[in-house]
């Protein structure tokens, strides 16, 4: 007897429905979500079990490896997908919500999510941090503008090392509102102390990583953008073709067709945002900062000329992704090519 388990996973409790192939249940279940609590649910059925299948989600990939360490191979499915399905669902319960994954393993209607291994998520795990570390520094920065606007001070553009000293030359005059500024640039040096100590953390991975290194000899990537990639796609053997780079990063068109009706809308902008983002800001560097000519340089800005220069360097981030794929897939440096 063939059977499929699906697992809709919570933060705390888990519901399992295991079906046969006919799509009866066999069993209906909610334990608390570790691998091991899992693995025992399963265990009458493991002689059986075809497919294990739950959403990506933050518990995913630690409830991955614990199931395999248990002697489970799972699947992770891919998240806008499961949701689509189960949206015509009338009652949304966690039951019904594991009762339906479970069919759409039995009919194999899901996409397969990678599961990174640990160093990419670990590399992902720094760049988080890194980003969170620079957004609150850029909340405090912007707080201490709005606040001085209310008593008629403002700044102006200022270099990242002036920026204490000016605040407090601009307040000088006022006791109480230097009182005030104080604990704000004192919070902000201890970000921008952290954010200098993960800055080294990620030059050091880059600095011994080839695959970054080798990513970096194209034009607009840097250290960030490298290890952005790197930790994204993980496995370079996972993509069919360095063409399906684009649609996994959400940088291709989305596309309606329906009749008489045809027609193609903005980018998809599925998958990770931190990828999209980064192969953008790279694009953009490529197009305004970056003198040395190159065929992809020239090939944008003729984008650029026709459409626009957001159009040219949406585009060209999804050229970048391409090109960094074949770089890697292939261990070649970046070639600049030859003016015409």
């Amino acid at each position: 007897m063939t059977a499929y388990a699906a697992l809709d996973v919570s933060m705390d409790k888990t519901a399992i429905c295991v079906i046969d192939a006919g799509g009866n249940i066999l069993l209906e279940a909610v334990t608390i979500s570790d691998p091991e609590a899992i693995a025992h649910c399963l265990a009458p059925y493991s002689a059986e079990l075809e497919l294990v299948g739950f959403e990506a989600g933050p518990l995913s990939e630690w409830l991955f490896r614990g199931l395999q360490d248990a002697g489970i191979e799972p699947v992770l499915m891919e998240t806008r997908q499961v949701r689509a399905a189960l949206s015509a669902m009338v009652m949304k319960t966690d039951r019904n919500d594991a009762r339906g994954m479970a069919q759409l393993l039995r009919s194999g209607w899901f996409r397969p999510v990678h599961v990174k291994t640990i160093p990419a998520r670990e590399q992902r795990t720094l760049l988080a941090a890194r980003s969170t570390l620079m957004r609150r520094q850029k909340d405090i920065e912007n707080s201490v503008r709005g606040l001085l606007k209310g008593f008629g001070l403002r700044l102006g553009r200022l270099l990242r090392g002036r920026w204490d000293d000016a605040v407090r030359d601009i307040v000088s005059g006022n006791a109480t509102l230097a009182s005030i500024m104080e604990p704000l640039l004192v919070v902000r040096q201890v970000l921008r102390a952290q954010l200098a100590v993960l800055d080294g953390q990620v030059r050091d991975i880059v600095r011994t990583d080839a695959v970054c290194r080798r990513l970096m000899t194209a034009p607009g990537v840097g250290a960030i953008v490298a290890l952005t990639y790197r930790a994204a796609v993980d496995n370079p053997a996972r993509f069919r073709s360095s063409k399906s780079v684009g649609p996994c990063f959400g940088l291709t068109p989305r596309k309606y067709q329906s009749g008489e009706i045809d027609r193609n809308g903005g980018i998809s902008r599925a998958g990770d945002p931190a990828v999209r983002v980064a192969l953008f800001e790279a694009a953009h560097v490529l197009m305004t900062r970056v003198a040395k000519w190159s065929k992809i340089k020239a090939w944008a800005m003729n984008i650029a000329k026709r459409r626009s220069a957001k159009r040219a360097k949406v585009a060209l981030a999804r050229k970048l992704g391409i090109i960094l794929h074949r770089m890697w897939v292939d261990e070649a440096d970046f070639r600049y090519g030859q003016p015409a």
